[in-house]
């Protein structure tokens, strides 16, 4: 393990599988604390309320829940159940042990989620399709899981969503595969932030299953 207290700048820098779960196994125990608070992060507020805002009822899936941000927002406003999947099993860790989730699936969204089809009511993400390491091929995992209907809000850095293909893929799911897209756009950080990505932005897609 590095002595080296992990940032959001060596987050971004990584490419592969195995450098996110070692990134993410030493950040766990503080991630809360040394990212969300200290950077003022405010997406997986945004998600949340979008996903309320549009309906959403579980059960639900937090993709890339890490340390549980997104979710316990998602339980304050009364929904519920939720499972949280992740491919840190420290993130995930600390995530259960603020007995907001059903269950935790250690799961690479490259390689799919390993539970029934249809097993969901609503898809939620914050900060997965962020980096750029997860891009818009994951989209037909989460879409197997979910039930017709099912509403979906995940957040997309801007930045990625022309270069990394999420435009194109989403455009091509809306001929027969989602419904009533919609992208509004989201600071990722509020005004306390500081840094190189302190006015980073995300859209959130907004769509249903058809």
């Amino acid at each position: 393990m590095s002595d080296k207290t992990p940032d959001l700048r060596t987050a971004y820098s990584l490419e592969s599988r195995e450098d996110h779960k070692r990134l993410y196994a030493e950040w766990a125990g503080d991630y809360d604390e040394s990212f969300a608070a200290r950077e003022d992060y405010q997406l997986h507020i945004h998600i949340a309320r979008a996903f309320v805002g549009a309906g959403g009822q579980g059960p639900v899936l937090d993709v890339g829940a890490g340390t549980g941000l997104c979710g316990a927002v998602l339980a304050g406003l009364g929904v519920g159940p939720i499972d949280a999947t992740d491919i840190s099993a420290e993130m995930l860790d600390q995530a259960m042990r603020k007995d907001i989730y059903r269950d935790a699936i250690e799961a690479d969204l490259n390689e799919g989620i390993p539970v029934p089809r249809e097993s969901y009511s609503g898809i939620v993400s914050s900060g997965t399709f962020t980096h750029g390491h997860v891009g818009p091929e994951a989209l037909p995992a989460l879409l197997r899981v979910a039930r017709h209907g099912a509403q979906f809000a995940l957040s997309i850095n801007t930045k990625h969503f022309e270069a990394k293909g999420f435009a194109n893929a989403l455009r091509t799911l809306e001929q027969g595969q989602i419904e009533n897209l919609k992208l509004p756009q989201v600071r990722i950080y509020g005004d306390l932030a500081a840094g190189d990505n302190k006015d980073d932005t995300a859209f959130i897609a907004l769509f249903e299953k058809s």
